[in-house]
C-alpha cells in the first residue's frame, strides 16, 4: 500500500481504530479493550497538538486555526480552545504514552499466529501519524518554529519510538506493509500537507543525479580527498589496484587468483565506515565487480525477527535487495553476543553465510563495529572467519582532522566560522578528544556540534530586524559556547 497524502494516512489510522474497537485480545488472563477508540485517538492527537503549540509558552490564533482547518482532522476549533491552557495537559505529558497507541502496541505484541488486517503494524501506523502530524505542525503552523517547539516534537517522538521498540513492534523501511516517505512533507498551495509533491521532487532529483553519474576517477578522488583515514585509504587503494590489474589480466586472457571481497570495517562510531562503504560500492560497479553498485545498510533489528523461520526469510529479503551491490551490516557483533534460547541472531548468521556462498560473484558483504567486539564476532563462527579475511581499521579522528571536517561541513551548508569561532571549536575539539568520553563519536560529534551551533545562531539572529548576508553566513564563538554547555 502506498500512502501519498495526509488524509490517506488519517483514513488508514481510522481503519486501524475501527478494527481495534471490534476486537478483543488477551494479555495473560485478561482482556483489554478501551471504548470509543477512534474518537479517543483523535482526542489524543489534539492533546499532542496543544503540547506542541504550548511548548514555547503561547498558543497563537494561527496555530489554533491551522490545527483545526488546514490539517482537517477536527471539525471545529471549540474542542481545541477548551484545551488551549497548559493545565488541561498533564504536567508529565512528555513522559506519558497515549492510551490508544499503547493499546495498539499491546495488540500487536500479543499477536502470534493470527494475521488480521495491519498484521502487527497497527501501532506503527498510529505512530507514523504522530510523526506526520507533528511535522505538518512545524511546517505549516509556524513559518519559524521555535527551538522549544522543535525540541518538544523530537523528545516526544523519540519517547513513542522507544515504547514501540520495547515491545518489538517498531517497523521501518521495507518491513512496512505500507509505504510512506515521512520526510517528504510539503504544504500545498491549498494549505494542506501532502507527501506526493515532495516525493516527486525527490524522484526528480534522483533522476538528475543519475544523469550526472560520476566517473571512476571522480569517485576515487572523492574517496582520497576525505579527511584523515590514511590507513583506510592505503588498504582500499591497494585492493582497488589489485582489481584493476585483474581486469587487465582478464583482457589479455590470463588467469586470476580468486580473491575474497567481503570485508570487516572495525572502528569507533563516526569514523566514516558507512561513507567509505557507499563510495566503494560505486567504485566496484565501475570496475565491473558489481552490477548495480548500491549500498544496503542494516543492523540487527533489520535482520533478526521474533519467531523461528522469520529471521531466515528476512535475511533472504535483505540479500535480494542488496544483490549487485554491497550489504553493509553495522554493529554486526550484536548478531552473536546473545546465544540464549529464543535469540535468532545465529539463524541470521547461518542464512547470511549461505547467501554469501551462493552469490559470491554479485554480492559483497561488509560487517562493521567496534574493533574488540568485531574480533569476538569473527571468533564465534568458523564460517565467519574464513569468509571475512580483509580487515580495514578506521582510527579515531584527531582534533585537527575533526576541525577540518567541521569546516568542510560549514562550506557545504553555506556557513563560515569566524576566527573566534574557529579558535574556540579547535580548543573544544582538542579537549574532548583528549578526554575521550564514553559517548565520543568522532565526525558524528562534529555534525551534532554544528547542528546545535546553527540552531543557536538562528536564536541569536532572530531578534535582529534585518540580518545581513554576512550575519546569516557566520557562526560566532558564542554559538559554540552554548553547544559546550549543552554537551
Amino acid at each position: 500500500m502506498r500512502i501519498d497524502d495526509f488524509r490517506q494516512l488519517m483514513s488508514l489510522c481510522d481503519n486501524v481504530c475501527e478494527w481495534l474497537e471490534k476486537t478483543r485480545f488477551g494479555i495473560g488472563h485478561q482482556e483489554r479493550r478501551p471504548t470509543a477508540i477512534k474518537a479517543g485517538f483523535h482526542y489524543e492527537l489534539l492533546k499532542f497538538a496543544v503540547y506542541l503549540a504550548d511548548a514555547d509558552g503561547t498558543i497563537s490564533p494561527e496555530e489554533i486555526k491551522t490545527i483545526g482547518d488546514k490539517l482537517a482532522v477536527f471539525p471545529n476549533e471549540r474542542d481545541l480552545c477548551t484545551l488551549k491552557f497548559r493545565e488541561h495537559i498533564p504536567l508529565d505529558y512528555v513522559n506519558s504514552i497515549p492510551s490508544i497507541l499503547h493499546y495498539a502496541v499491546l495488540s500487536d505484541a500479543g499477536e502470534k499466529k493470527a494475521e488480521p488486517p495491519f498484521y502487527r503494524q497497527k501501532a506503527q501506523i498510529l505512530f507514523d501519524m504522530y510523526k506526520v502530524f507533528g511535522s505538518c505542525f512545524l511546517a505549516g503552523v509556524k513559518s519559524n518554529p521555535t527551538h522549544e517547539t522543535c525540541r518538544a516534537y523530537t523528545v516526544y517522538i523519540q519517547k513513542l519510538e522507544e515504547h514501540l521498540k520495547e515491545f518489538g513492534v517498531f517497523w521501518q523501511g521495507l518491513d512496512k506493509e505500507y509505504q510512506i516517505d515521512l520526510e517528504a512533507i510539503d504544504i500545498g498551495t491549498d494549505g494542506q500537507p501532502v507527501f506526493s509533491g515532495a516525493a516527486g521532487k525527490a524522484a526528480e532529483k534522483k533522476g538528475s543525479e543519475e544523469k550526472e553519474e560520476t566517473t571512476l576517477e571522480e569517485k576515487l578522488e572523492e574517496f582520497n580527498n576525505m579527511v584523515g583515514l590514511r590507513a583506510v585509504k592505503k588498504e582500499v587503494n591497494s585492493l582497488i589496484n589489485l582489481l584493476r590489474i585483474q581486469r587487465i589480466r582478464e583482457a589479455k586472457g590470463l588467469k586470476n587468483t580468486a580473491t575474497t571481497k567481503h570485508m570487516v570495517f572495525s572502528g569507533n562510531p563516526g569514523t566514516g565506515k558507512t561513507t567509505v562503504a557507499r563510495i566503494l560500492a560505486g567504485i566496484y560497479k565501475d570496475l565491473g565487480v558489481l552490477e548495480k553498485g548500491h549500498l544496503v545498510e542494516v543492523d540487527r533489528s533489520g535482520l533478526v525477527k521474533g519467531y523461528l523461520g522469520q529471521t531466515a526469510e528476512r535475511v533472504q529479503e535483505v540479500v535480494k535487495e542488496a544483490m549487485g551491490g554491497i550489504l553493509f551490516i553495522d554493529e554486526a557483533y550484536t548478531l552473536t553476543v546473545n546465544k540464549g534460547e529464543g535469540d535468532y541472531g545465529q539463524e541470521a548468521v547461518d542464512t547470511l553465510l549461505k547467501a554469501m556462498e551462493d552469490n559470491r560473484d554479485n554480492l559483497i558483504v561488509i560487517v562493521a563495529g567496534y574493533p574488540e567486539l568485531m574480533a569476538a564476532f569473527l571468533e564465534s563462527n568458523p564460517g565467519l572467519k574464513s569468509r571475512f579475511n580483509k580487515f580495514v581499521c578506521f582510527e579515531d579522528y584527531t582534533a585537527q582532522e575533526q576541525l577540518a571536517i567541521l569546516e568542510k561541513m560549514c562550506k557545504k551548508q553555506d556557513y563560515l566560522l569566524s576566527e573566534g569561532a574557529r579558535m574556540y571549536a579547535e580548543s573544544f575539539l582538542l579537549k574532548r578528544t583528549e578526554m575521550h568520553p564514553e559517548n565520543f563519536a568522532n565526525a558524528r560529534d562534529v555534525r551534532n556540534m554544528l547542528e546545535r551551533a546553527i540552531s543557536n545562531q538562528a536564536t541569536r539572529l532572530i531578534g535582529m530586524a534585518n540580518p545581513s548576508k554576512e550575519d546569516l553566513l557566520t557562526i560566532e564563538s558564542a554559538d559554540f559556547i552554548e553547544v559546550e554547555n549543552a554537551w
